[in-house]
C-alpha cells in the first residue's frame, strides 16, 4: 500500500509559517518570526484579495487581540479524535460572530463562514 501526502491547498502561492525558530525560506514558503501586526500590514499593502490564516490557537488569539481578524471559516471534519488541538486558546476575549454561509461537501466536511461583529473602538 502506498500512502500519498494530501495536496497543500496553497501550493504555488506565497505562504507564511509563523515560528519562533528562524529558518530559511523554501520556495514561496516564508518562515516568519516577527511582529504579526507588521506582517499583516505588509501583506495588505500587496495586490491580492484575502489573507488566509490556518494556524494554532495562540496565533488566532494574538491576531484577535490586535483586532486583525475580520472573518472565520470554521471547518468541521467528520472524524472523532477524542482529543486534539484547541480551536481557540484560553483567555480569548469574547467576540460576537454573524453567520454568513454554510457549505457542505460530498465527503461530509462542513464549513461555517462567520464575520466578526465589531464593537466601535473607544478612545482612551
Amino acid at each position: 500500500m502506498r500512502l500519498q501526502a494530501p495536496d497543500f491547498s496553497h501550493a504555488g502561492k506565497e505562504a507564511y509559517i509563523i515560528t519562533r525558530t528562524p529558518r530559511l525560506d523554501q520556495g514561496q514558503t516564508r518562515f516568519y518570526t516577527g511582529d504579526l501586526k507588521t506582517l499583516v500590514a505588509r501583506l495588505k499593502a500587496k495586490d491580492g484579495k484575502n489573507i488566509f490564516v490556518d494556524g494554532v490557537a495562540q496565533i488566532v488569539q494574538s491576531l484577535m487581540a490586535q483586532r486583525l481578524v475580520n472573518e472565520f471559516v470554521i471547518s468541521i471534519i467528520p472524524v472523532c479524535l477524542g482529543s486534539g488541538i484547541a480551536l481557540f486558546a484560553d483567555g480569548l476575549t469574547q467576540a460576537q460572530l454573524q453567520l454568513q454561509s454554510v457549505q457542505q461537501f460530498d465527503k461530509g466536511l462542513v464549513q461555517l463562514h462567520y464575520v466578526l461583529i465589531r464593537e466601535p473602538e473607544t478612545e482612551a
